[in-house]
């Protein structure tokens, strides 16, 4: 799981406690990425502490309750070495909703395959000048710059996607009635059953 590898990789640098930990982690990947839900980093440190990835103490505090601070063991740190050393893979195939509005729009057809195309590059050109401003106000964060320089990279693909999408409008892109295959299928059943009632 990467966010767990990449707390894994923030305590490497030293012991740290959740906030700390949600404060470094945002700070170094930059806004693009969007902030990192407090619950959620004590839930990975919860499992990493019953994994065996980290060790924690408590630190007693005055005005404040007790601070949990926690430590990368070296099982956490052969789990950080053993993630860094495998490649990153999509395992799950290519999924975007705007593919499954292309499915919807071609039931209606190709005028409205146009529509949604348009609609998404108008919206994708705005992203992409956002994400340009962003872009120069971030240049000397160095991970922030990267995460934004991903972002634009990703647009700019989903930009040409839309073109691609929009320049096949006039063709089937969603067929409606049977399956691929289903038909070849239906042939041979019709032959089966006229060559057992000839025999």
């Amino acid at each position: 799981m990467p966010l767990q590898h990449a707390v894994l990789a923030l305590l490497a640098d030293g012991p740290s406690y959740g906030y700390e930990l949600k404060a470094n982690f945002e700070k170094a990947v930059g806004p693009q990425w969007g902030g990192l839900n407090i619950g959620h980093v004590y839930q990975i440190l919860d499992r990493l502490h019953r994994d065996g990835m980290v060790s924690s103490h408590t630190v007693p505090q005055d005005s404040r309750p007790d601070r949990t601070v926690y430590l990368i063991t070296s099982a956490g740190r052969s789990d950080l070495d053993e993630w860094l050393a495998t490649p990153t893979t999509r395992t799950s195939g290519y999924r975007d909703d705007f593919i499954l509005k292309v499915l919807a729009a071609g039931r209606r057809g190709p005028d409205a395959i146009r529509e949604v195309c348009r609609i998404q590059h108008d919206s994708r050109l705005a992203e992409l000048q956002t994400l340009r401003t962003s872009r120069r106000t971030h240049q000397h964060d160095a991970l922030a710059a990267l995460t934004i320089e991903a972002a634009i990279l990703h647009t700019q693909a989903d930009l040409k996607l839309i073109e691609a999408v929009e320049s096949r409008a006039d063709e089937p892109l969603a067929t409606v009635g049977q399956a691929p295959g289903a038909q070849a299928k239906d042939i041979d059943d019709d032959q089966d059953r006229k060559a057992r009632h000839a025999s």
